[in-house]
């Protein structure tokens, strides 16, 4: 029977699986060890006071149930563990005040703590009977060992959904702008290639404004970096709170601003532009300063994506805001 086990749980340690399964697959062989009629894994939240059956195997009619919670303070398992006696085959006698274990008549039981790598305890595994059986040192010998290897996989997972979530959040911040919070030139680029990509094959065109803040540097100059970077905050939740869905709204750095979307109607482009112009211009409250905005340069083009890709798109975009921005100071120096 020991050589069949350890086969087994080299087999089942080879392959690559999720911690339940895991689990599973070691409390069926715990069953084959003991003979008990239940064997179980449980997590025990000893801030709440609470143990929960994670995983349970039921070869019988005494059934342990999945997701069960109890007060910590009335199981078998903290009587075993506060007076480390981690087996009794005649439990009514030996712990005659839990009542659950009356309840489902649990005459043998057999436990481990479930230790984690830094001494933290996770909960018990464990195997209980209403039939007698003697001790076993086997079964003992098998059960620490499930028990050390479910608390191996445990930090194993945990370890991978930490770098998970790590490698989430720098992807995160890899493309978002640190200041605005909005996508960053990197992330306009690729989410420029995509929308275009999507519009191409609706056969749609697709907006793509350039936007440069006419003088940014007086704003810094004048009431301090810490206004400037505020206005820039507020530009961009500007923007952001009139583009919906699939929408592209970016930084590109300093004091220019991407937005795209794709075309709905032949007469947007104008309406576009027009909205753009009204969101950005304006009062604004920086840092304790009063500022009324007059405007910036837009450059705003429609673009087929079978005739002009994403960069060729920026680039058009940029050299329409730079033909707007000389209109605009022509129209200043004449008024």
């Amino acid at each position: 029977m020991s050589d069949i086990i350890l086969a087994r749980v080299s087999q089942t340690l080879a392959t690559e699986q999720t911690l339940e399964s895991l689990v599973r697959q070691l409390l069926e062989m715990l069953e084959m060890v003991t003979n008990m009629e239940s064997t179980y894994l449980t997590r025990v939240d000893t801030g709440a006071r609470l143990q929960q059956i994670v995983y349970a195997r039921n070869s019988s009619e005494m059934q342990i149930p999945e997701g069960f919670t109890v007060p910590w303070d009335d199981t078998l398992c903290k009587r075993a563990v506060d007076e480390e006696h981690y087996f009794s085959n005649d439990v009514p006698a030996r712990w005659p005040e839990c009542q659950a274990a009356q309840q489902l008549g649990i005459n043998t039981f057999f436990t481990t703590p479930v230790h984690l790598a830094d001494g933290s305890f996770y909960g018990t595994l464990c195997a209980s009977s209403r039939d007698v059986h003697n001790f076993s040192i086997n079964s003992e010998h098998v059960l620490q060992l499930f028990a050390s290897l479910i608390a191996r996989y445990i930090e194993k997972e945990s370890l991978v959904e930490q770098l998970r979530e790590a490698n989430a959040a720098l992807i995160a911040h890899s493309y978002t702008d640190s200041l605005t919070g909005l996508a960053n030139r990197r992330a306009v680029y690729e989410q420029l290639d995509a929308l275009f990509a999507h519009s191409g094959k609706n056969r749609s065109r697709v907006l793509v404004a350039f936007i440069d803040l006419d003088d940014f540097k007086e704003i810094n100059d004048v009431h301090g970096h810490q206004a400037g970077d505020e206005f820039l905050i507020q530009v961009g939740q500007r923007l952001s709170s009139v583009m919906t869905g699939e929408d592209i709204v970016g930084r590109l750095g300093g004091d220019e601003f991407l937005v795209a979307c794709e075309m709905t109607s032949s007469g947007q482009k104008q309406s576009f532009i027009e909205l753009l112009r009204r969101q950005i211009s304006g009062h604004y409250l920086l840092a304790g300063h009063s500022l009324h905005y007059p405007g910036a340069s837009i450059g705003a083009i429609d673009v087929n994506p079978a005739e002009m890709d994403a960069e060729s798109a920026i680039q058009a975009a940029d050299a329409a805001m730079y033909l707007d921005k000389k209109a605009r100071q022509r129209m200043s120096v004449a008024s």
